[in-house]
């Protein structure tokens, strides 16, 4: 008889949070190279296609397919104190999960995937449940929070952390192999309104607030026969999004997602995909974004932080002014709405005050497309990262939510000034366009 694996996204606990094609990638992964050897079943927090997520209300979704998830306030942790935002619960009721436990039980491994550092709180919630209603599962850690706080994620003694992209302490934990050559583990959901492709891991640059070569040292290519496959699944299930989660997607274009894009034909028709990863502006070409129109292309997120050349240089040389300007007029070129791009700017960065975030939103205003402010997350392992210290206690991971961060950093005052900016210079764009 086959083992019973139980595959678990974590409820959020935050501030804010909202569904923004989010999907436990990395735990589908590792169920996918386990596929045939176990049997699978999965329990998403997350998932606003679950029967009880809306708990008899609609979750409206926009266009795009994304929406917010079902949410109740939460008691706020001592070290939020300071902050002024209610504190809340995303995702299904706890007691959903418990009654699941209940009828589909016993399982002999559970899965436990988050992202954020500062996430952890959901994953204190499954454990209890876990150890409370099926005492017997051993309990294995992975994803971001494991890898970057991996002595925190210990402490709350799961029987296993995986660290990292070496996922060989787990087969040996589990007594089995994993096939890298098998697709994500897309069946386990019954519905699916968004599915998600990676057709390449790592990034070849070092930026100093980004954590994208702890998590992924090495850069790999999937093969095209893989994503093919996860592609097919996720338009059988029903995907009308499909979103690369890629840190570096135009990266080797040629060699990786042009190949990819003439080798699922017109299937990439039948849904609209998405790049909400920040894209490098600086591999834009006419020739990149006329095969991502041809492929059905959706919203177009451009990575920009700032404007101050100093502080781009400073901090990994990733893109120039005229490197964003020309992404701009590519994507422009070919048609592509100035309302469906958008550039992420940073704010509450230790370095800048506001005033670099105001510069910002004024440059992107006059390109003519939209803002998007990103708060600013003092990762671990990040040179920036480490500057958060000057304003909080970053062994607590706790400390590494945004929002927090970007209030302490700022001022309540000062952040919601550059948030209202933002906004407005959108909407006149909106309106200059109808």
């Amino acid at each position: 008889m086959k083992p019973r694996f139980l595959l678990v996204q974590p409820p959020i606990y935050d501030f804010t949070a909202y569904d923004y094609w989010l999907k436990p990638y990395g735990l589908l992964e590792v169920a996918g190279r386990l596929r045939g050897q176990a049997d699978m079943v999965l329990f998403d927090f997350l998932d606003r296609e679950h029967k009880e997520m809306a708990s008899g209300k609609t979750l409206r979704r926009d266009v795009y397919g994304r929406g917010k998830f079902r949410e109740e306030e939460a008691k706020k942790p001592s070290v939020f104190q300071d902050v002024q935002r209610r504190f809340r619960r995303f995702g299904l009721a706890r007691e959903v999960f418990r009654c699941f436990l209940a009828k589909q039980g016993p399982f002999d491994v559970a899965l436990i995937q988050t992202g954020m550092t500062y996430w952890y709180l959901g994953v204190d919630e499954v454990l209890e449940d876990l150890r409370q209603y099926a005492p017997a599962t051993r309990c294995v850690l992975g994803g971001p929070y494991a890898s970057l706080c991996p002595e925190h994620a210990r402490s709350r003694t799961p029987d296993l952390v995986v660290e990292g992209s070496n996922l060989q302490p787990l087969w040996d934990f589990l007594g089995m192999s994993g096939n890298e050559a098998q697709p994500p583990l897309w069946e386990a959901y019954e519905r699916l309104e968004t599915g998600v492709l990676r057709l390449i891991r790592g990034c070849p640059f070092r930026c100093t607030y980004c954590a994208s070569r702890r998590l992924s040292p090495e850069i790999s290519v999937d093969s095209l026969e893989k994503n093919r496959s996860a592609l097919d699944t996720m338009l059988r299930l029903g995907a009308k999004h499909v979103v690369f989660y890629d840190d570096a997607l135009l990266y080797r274009f040629q060699e990786v997602l042009l190949p990819f894009l003439h080798g699922v034909g017109d299937r990439l028709r039948r849904c609209t995909i998405h790049m909400p990863n920040a894209v490098h502006a600086r591999w834009m070409t006419p020739e990149v974004v006329r095969a991502l129109v041809k492929g059905a292309m959706g919203r177009v997120y451009l990575g920009l932080e700032s404007v101050s050349c100093s502080w781009m240089e400073a901090s990994g040389n990733k893109v120039s002014r005229n490197q964003f300007l020309s992404a701009v007029d590519s994507l422009r070129s070919e048609k592509v709405p100035a309302s469906s791009i958008t550039a992420y700017i940073l704010v509450g960065h230790p370095d800048d005050g506001g005033e670099g975030t105001e510069d910002a939103i004024d440059f992107v205003y006059k390109a003519g497309v939209r803002s998007m402010l990103a708060e600013f997350s003092p990762v671990p392992f990040t040179q920036d990262g480490e500057k958060g210290s000057a304003w909080c206690d970053l062994s607590e991971p706790l400390n590494h939510n945004k929002t927090a961060f970007a209030i302490r950093r700022l001022g309540k005052d000062r952040l919601h000034h550059l948030k209202n900016l933002c906004k407005s210079c959108n909407e006149r764009l909106a309106g200059s366009a109808s």
